[in-house]
């Protein structure tokens, strides 16, 4: 059996809001929601993977700061590698956020992070993101 697929997620945080992508690709996930990030490439840490895909996808610079949780299994798919979530919170360094692989972009404070519909994965994360929201 080899070993998961890698995925790191941002759980970018400013002014007490968590900023909340929303999934233009694949169909079958578009208009659900999630923490932006990706695949972590061969020959790359998590840390530069989760930095360079926020700048592919939202084109900004982050700073992560810690990793939040453990790994958290995606769904299995049928004919793709198993793969596994891993988070960071993090500060947004330069740039204002920008959907340029999403369909939309929402900040969320602690009282509305279940207002979306958030990819599986994604759920065990929030309640270790609520305490970095504040009041």
């Amino acid at each position: 059996m080899s070993d998961p697929q890698i995925v790191v997620g941002a759980a970018i945080i400013r002014g007490g809001a968590l900023l909340a992508a929303q999934r233009a690709q694949p169909p079958s996930l578009r208009g659900r929601w999630e923490l932006p990030g990706g695949k972590v490439d061969p020959g790359e840490t998590d840390i530069e993977a989760l930095v360079r895909e926020c700048r592919e996808e939202l084109g900004v610079c982050i700073r992560p700061l810690r990793r939040i949780g453990g790994d958290v299994a995606f769904p299995r798919r049928p004919q793709g590698p198993s793969a596994v979530l891993r988070v960071w919170t993090a500060d947004l360094v330069d740039g204002e956020p920008a959907a340029l692989e999403h369909l939309a972009l929402r900040w969320l404070r602690a009282e509305a992070l279940t207002d979306v519909d958030w990819l599986p994965a994604d759920v065990p994360f929030l309640d270790a993101i609520r305490p970095h929201l504040g009041g």
